[in-house]
């Protein structure tokens, strides 16, 4: 019990970085971005066909980083400069990535059993989380700087922040290749961490990164944007524990994963509605109550 929930910290910390980039899409910019399931596998291929051929695991991390924020900045260049639609864009370059994948694999599957990895010296967990806290906090800073802002007002009000002389295409580009460099840093640690790269492993992974970013501003909130960032990170770290815990369950399969990721994010997504209609439900009761007892009392008033 205490490996399983070990390994689920561990795994969540790693794909804590494309929670990030999830965030930064999905709740900044508001940009519905399916990059993410081919960028992800990107992100793995290049850093196992790196490592294979003996290049330094850092250095396959960097160029990792690099080819996502290359495969984004071609999804906003389609949306912002092409004029076609945001979630188009994302399918297209998706399905474009799946043959650019191969060509950097080669094959399928790359294995990378016996070569060295940044976690050869270091448990995953305890290397995990220094580079989650470091690009966090570096994330909090740039998104309080000029850029960080006019980044932040894109997905606000993009026209308001254009009537300011802003380039909102510019800004929707560098949202969308940060986002991507994260998610494709992360599909390379988990490259690393689990000894090989394979073709399909970003399957879904829009959904987990969506999972863990609602599941975390349900629990943790999203006041600011330290909180927001950090309810990402924590969020995927309680999605991997609750699938964890789910797979633990004798009639659930390994094979049940994305049948149990769909059911926990269409919790996360129903639960602050239903939440919602209860509080209006009860504060519609309490001022119907409030009202009743008013006229009552005017009622009396009224007799005597």
């Amino acid at each position: 019990m205490i490996d399983s929930m070990t390994g689920a910290v561990e795994l969540g910390l790693l794909y804590a970085l494309m929670a990030l980039g999830v965030y930064i899409t999905f709740r900044i910019l508001d940009f519905p971005d399916l990059t993410v399931d081919g960028s992800f596998t990107t992100g793995g291929a290049i850093a196992a066909i790196m490592i294979a051929h003996g290049y330094s695991p850092w250095l396959a991390c960097l160029a990792a980083l690099a080819g996502g924020m290359i495969a984004g900045a071609c999804t906003g260049l389609l949306h912002t400069k092409g004029k076609i639609n945001g979630l188009l864009s994302g399918i297209l370059m998706m399905i474009a990535l799946y043959s650019i994948n191969m060509r950097i694999m080669g094959k399928p599957n790359i294995s990378l059993l016996g070569a060295d990895s940044i976690f050869t010296s270091m448990k995953p967990i305890a290397i995990g989380f220094i580079i989650v806290i470091v690009l966090k906090l570096l994330l909090d800073a740039f998104l309080h700087t000029d850029l960080g802002l006019s980044l932040r007002a894109t997905g606000d009000n993009a026209r308001m922040i254009r009537s300011f002389g802003a380039n909102t295409d510019r800004t929707t580009i560098l949202g969308l290749s940060l986002s991507n460099g994260l998610v494709a840093l992360s599909g390379a640690l988990i490259a690393q961490q689990s000894g090989f790269a394979d073709i399909s492993m970003g399957i879904g992974m829009i959904v987990v990164g969506l999972a863990s970013v609602i599941i975390g501003e349900a629990i943790f909130g999203s006041r600011s944007v330290f909180q927001a960032t950090l309810a990402a990170v924590l969020g995927s770290i309680v999605y991997r524990i609750v699938v964890a815990l789910a797979l633990r369950i004798e009639w659930l399969k390994a094979s049940d994963l994305k049948l149990i990721t769909a059911i926990i994010v269409i919790i996360a997504l129903v639960l602050p509605s239903v939440q919602r209609a209860i509080k209006q439900k009860a504060t519609a009761k309490r001022r119907s109550a409030e009202l009743i007892e008013l006229a009552l009392k005017m009622n009396k008033g009224g007799e005597r």
